[in-house]
This record gives structure tokens, C-alpha cells and sequence, in this order.
């Protein structure tokens, strides 16, 4: 008979956000800095465009996840883990 830990318990909505606040706004800054001089001519919303398509990635694909992991490792809980792919 094998007892199954219990889930960790995602984060409050609130440290979520936090969490995606601090994934999205250096990796915003950075990228601006980065793209800002070379895209200023361009309509505003292809540079929108442009810095979406590097900033959602990034910051769901590795800083929210990492940042997650951090935080559970900080408050003592397991990671959550990713969900299943289907």
C-alpha cells in the first residue's frame, strides 16, 4: 500500500502575479533596450508585435516556471508540477 503525497498548493493569485510581474517586466525592459533603437521606425503595432513574440515565450516558457520553483523551494512546498501534455 503506497501513500501519495498530497499536492502542493499552487500559489495565491496574488504571488502568481507577483511572479509574472517580475518574469515580465525586466524581460520587457530588456528586450526594449535591446530592439527599441533598431525598431523605432517601425509602426508601433509591429513593435508591439515584435516584442510579444519574444517576451510571451520567454516568460512562460522558462522565468514563470523557474520563478515558480523558487517560490515553492522559499516557502517550503513542492513544486508544482507542469501539467500534461495532451
Amino acid at each position: 500500500m503506497s501513500v501519495t503525497p498530497p499536492p502542493a498548493s499552487a500559489p495565491s493569485t496574488h504571488r502568481r502575479a507577483l511572479i509574472t510581474w517580475l518574469a515580465v517586466y525586466p524581460t520587457i525592459t530588456v528586450t526594449l533596450g535591446v530592439l527599441g533603437p533598431p525598431t523605432a521606425t517601425l509602426p508601433l503595432p509591429v513593435r508591439t508585435l515584435i516584442l510579444t513574440l519574444i517576451v510571451v515565450p520567454v516568460a512562460t516558457y522558462a522565468l514563470i516556471p523557474a520563478l515558480l520553483r523558487t517560490n515553492a523551494r522559499l516557502s517550503g512546498a513542492a513544486a508544482p508540477s507542469p501539467a500534461p501534455r495532451r
